[in-house]
């Protein structure tokens, strides 16, 4: 895989150079509530500027139908490219048609633009590959060099994420180049004791890599919504909490097998229930209770885990050498449901080991109750691509990379 290091000695000054970023910020109408993905980004398109390029950004945002939406225009993110860059940001108001061409087309050396939402075009999506190709191909006309650098959507096999580097030379970036070395750490280079903790709502969403680590982790621990499946699967009474019956037989035989292979697996030991979900808007005060896990209400419902648990959490991850979060272990944009989420971002401040955020939900909790990012290891950008990537699964993103 070629670095944008050497394609930087190779020299791009005058050169078009497409940077695929991952620009997918979540917004409050048009105000970006956490820029990490831009600030992610933003080495590269800075280097590749000061080198002379014409460097012509290029994203998704959110999920529009393969059609203009204004709700999800990149103009916010263009913004805030351009005040991190100190520099005027050019913006195409479609993807390759005429206002791309002519954005593309004006830039001189050492300028940006960034065209809109990629996913505005259905060709970037499609699985027919005669219209990704034929996208892609419109893309390839805008650019001379393409540099990939979107980690987030790696695991995509999308025209520019996939189909785009077969058209063009092409390198990494920054982002993916550091990306890629933390997973190698994570599973090539593993320093032990190694600690896993994953949360989320949804545990078929963590089903393979949690199969994966099975036979690599040291410690697994579980909290968030996908816990209830497992404290399900032991015979526990979980009320109305979330749960997903359906996958009660494979988390029994996970359950099994961390047992044989002599993988700690952690589940809460308490919880915070309550009859309602809290109103995340007006963040008015919930009205809870504090009870042992096995022990919920038929009536309630497991919104974080306990002050018992994050104490047994904070304990195991302790002595880590190496540790992964992916996923809030409660509702942490509910103040009174974000101590289990910040008992483990605590804990991983205090780890000597080497921590990894893994993106998504992760990261965004890390921001929101205000720690500070460098404190950690690294904060991924992409949680679904570090997940597939630890899961072992090829990323259509990183092979069109390889040379």
């Amino acid at each position: 895989m070629k670095t944008i290091d050497q394609l930087l000695t190779e020299g791009v000054a005058g050169k078009r150079v497409f940077v695929r970023a991952d620009l997918n910020v979540p917004l409050d109408g048009t105000t970006i509530t956490d820029d990490g993905r831009i600030r992610a980004v933003q080495p590269t398109v800075a280097k590749l500027a000061e080198a002379g390029a014409r460097v012509v950004v290029a994203s998704h945002l959110g999920r529009p139908k393969g059609a203009p939406d204004p709700a999800f225009s990149l103009a916010p993110a263009a913004r805030r490219l351009g005040e991190l860059l100190g520099a005027d940001v050019a913006f195409a108001t479609d993807t390759v048609g005429e206002s791309a061409k002519a954005v593309v087309a004006g830039l001189a050396d050492g300028q940006v633009a960034v065209i809109e939402n990629l996913r505005f075009n259905a060709g970037e999506t499609s699985k027919d590959d005669a219209e990704r190709g034929a996208f892609a191909d419109q893309l390839a006309a805008l650019a001379d060099v393409y540099v990939g650098d979107g980690f987030g959507a790696v695991h995509r096999k999308h025209a520019s994420v996939y189909d785009l580097p077969a058209r063009l030379p092409h390198a990494a970036g920054y982002l993916i180049a550091t990306e890629v070395g933390v997973l190698k750490k994570l599973t090539e280079e593993v320093q032990r004791p190694y600690v896993v903790i994953l949360g989320g709502a949804k545990v078929s969403d963590k089903l393979g890599v949690i199969d994966q680590l099975l036979g690599k982790a040291d410690r697994i621990l579980i909290g968030g919504g996908m816990a209830y499946t497992f404290l399900k699967a032991k015979g526990h009474e979980v009320g109305i909490s979330l749960l997903q019956e359906d996958q009660i037989p494979t988390v029994t035989e996970y359950m099994e097998r961390a047992e044989k292979n002599g993988v700690e697996l952690v589940l809460p030991v308490d919880i915070l229930a309550s009859g309602e979900f809290p109103d995340l808007k007006t963040k008015a005060p919930a009205d809870f209770i504090t009870v042992d896990a096995d022990k919920i209400p038929a009536d309630k419902e497991g919104l974080d885990i306990g002050p018992k648990s994050r104490e047994l959490f904070a304990s195991k991850i302790a002595d880590a050498e190496t540790v992964f979060w992916n996923g809030p272990v409660g509702v942490f944009e509910h103040p009174d449901y974000a101590q289990g989420t910040k008992a483990v971002a605590e804990a991983l401040l205090g780890s000597k080991g080497f921590t990894v955020v893994g993106g998504g939900d992760s990261a965004a909790a890390v921001r929101t109750l205000g720690f500070d990012e460098n404190a950690f290891g690294h904060i991924s950008t992409g949680g679904g691509a570090s997940l597939e990537y630890l899961e072992g699964k090829t990323l259509p993103g990183l092979a069109a990379l390889e040379d």
